[in-house]
């Protein structure tokens, strides 16, 4: 059993998932978070969020303590605010956040309810992906015995505070964990994204003040509030608190996922946690943190895996879990199954995604094939361009391009092959 202090996260959660009970998870320091929550005043709790350094582990990194403070306070002719939980977990390569919502989901429940407390919100939703059945029998369980244990719904632990929770499984779309899509899907409408602003925290669901966060994030928020900001920060490498869900998949000796202090090195991740490369195979590129992420090379295994270092190198932290491209994988084949991933999961809103993805595939497939010519690499290099951030409605279409652009940076020589010699060196 790992040690609970220093992997606070899956300290508790046993090796084959079952999910733990009521008992079990009080026994462990449960609800310690949101008894000293209950304890503060909502402003104040965000400001322990927010001393934290929390940033959001569901990609895009945004300070945790910041985003509830910007949901109104104090203003109940707004009427009701939303916490919603964002655990749609789709992305190529990720599956972290499943460990959570099935070995711990009562921690999941906890932290939603502390943000609800720090935003004066009374009801909250878990927006689950539709394929995590075990997962979601499992929060089934836990939000039922949480209303048991007057954790939930009137006067939370003889407080004057309220909550209800909610479990809404996902129709099982990528759109449906983008942000805006969600709130969108949960009012029983397309998940296609919001023009904004107006942002969630002032105009989220049904129009009213909402917090998002994902699984990861709201998992931290108990040992927070129960151990306090320093203790957090303390548990990091670097200046962004706490610890970090990373894995790794592909042809490494050991694929899986390890709770670790934020700023663990690629390195580390690789060789000690995921014991290296499989026997017979070289490392030539990894996606740091899922599918929509730009390529590392073997030159950033010194690199901190954290949200800052990354960007420093030239990709995203995303979601930490890395996919791993080793040297008898061919890159274009790797790209297609991104590309083809992202353009059928394009909502189709707006015309760059919905146009240009497939446009995207198609060149791909021509040059695997051995049809290519150098006007598809002029192709491919236009497309990571105005396929990027600020052309899009939403993070799809630039988040399918982050691997394409950065594989026309490190492996442009195969490409070119391919073109050259009319087939894939690979085959």
């Amino acid at each position: 059993m790992p040690d609970p202090d220093a992997k606070p996260l899956t300290g508790l959660i046993r090796p084959d998932r079952r999910a733990l009970t009521l008992e079990e998870y009080q026994a462990g320091g449960g609800y310690a978070g949101l008894r000293a929550a209950l304890k503060l005043e909502p402003g104040q709790v965000q400001h322990q969020v927010e001393k934290s350094n929390l940033r959001g582990r569901g990609g895009a990194g945004f300070f945790t303590g910041k985003k509830w403070g910007f949901v109104p306070m104090g203003q109940p002719e707004l009427g009701p605010k939303y916490v919603v939980c964002n655990a749609d977990e789709m992305e190529p390569g990720t599956m972290k956040d499943r460990w959570l919502l099935e070995g711990n989901p009562l921690q999941v429940i906890e932290g939603a309810t502390i943000a609800a407390y720090a935003i004066e919100a009374k009801a909250a939703y878990i927006f689950l992906r539709w394929g995590y059945k075990k997962a979601q029998a499992a929060m089934l369980r836990a939000i039922a015995e949480a209303y048991g244990g007057r954790l939930l719904g009137r006067n939370i632990l003889g407080s004057s505070f309220d909550l209800d929770v909610h479990l809404h499984v996902s129709a099982g779309r990528y759109m449906c964990g983008e942000e805006e899509g969600m709130l969108n899907a949960l009012e029983g409408q397309r998940a296609v994204p919001r023009s904004k602003p107006p942002y969630a925290a002032t105009s989220g669901l049904w129009g009213k003040p909402t917090a998002v966060n994902n699984v990861e994030t709201l998992s931290c928020v108990p040992h927070i509030l129960a151990h306090g900001p320093q203790w957090f920060l303390d548990l990091s490498h670097t200046s962004e608190g706490g610890t970090k869900i990373y894995g790794a998949s592909g042809r490494v000796a050991r694929p899986g996922l390890w709770e670790l202090p934020m700023g663990t090195t690629v390195g580390e991740i690789l060789h000690e946690h995921a014991g290296g490369m499989a026997s017979g195979y070289a490392l030539r590129g990894l996606l740091p943190g899922g599918g929509s992420t730009a390529f590392l090379t073997e030159k950033h295994v010194n690199v901190r895996m954290d949200f800052a270092s990354v960007s420093t190198a030239g990709s995203n932290l995303g979601t930490g879990t890395m996919i791993v491209l080793d040297d008898r994988t061919c890159p274009v084949s790797m790209l297609i199954s991104l590309e083809q991933f992202f353009a059928r999961e394009s909502c189709g809103w707006c015309t760059p995604c919905r146009e240009g993805l497939p446009w995207v595939l198609k060149s791909l497939l021509e040059i695997e094939a051995g049809r290519g010519c150098d006007e598809d690499l002029q192709v491919l290099e236009e497309h990571a361009r105005l396929l990027g951030p600020g052309n899009t409605f939403c993070a799809l279409a630039p988040g399918a391009m982050m691997p394409l652009g950065s594989a026309l940076q490190y492996f442009r020589g195969d490409i070119e092959r391919h073109l050259s010699e009319h087939r894939c060196p690979w085959r």
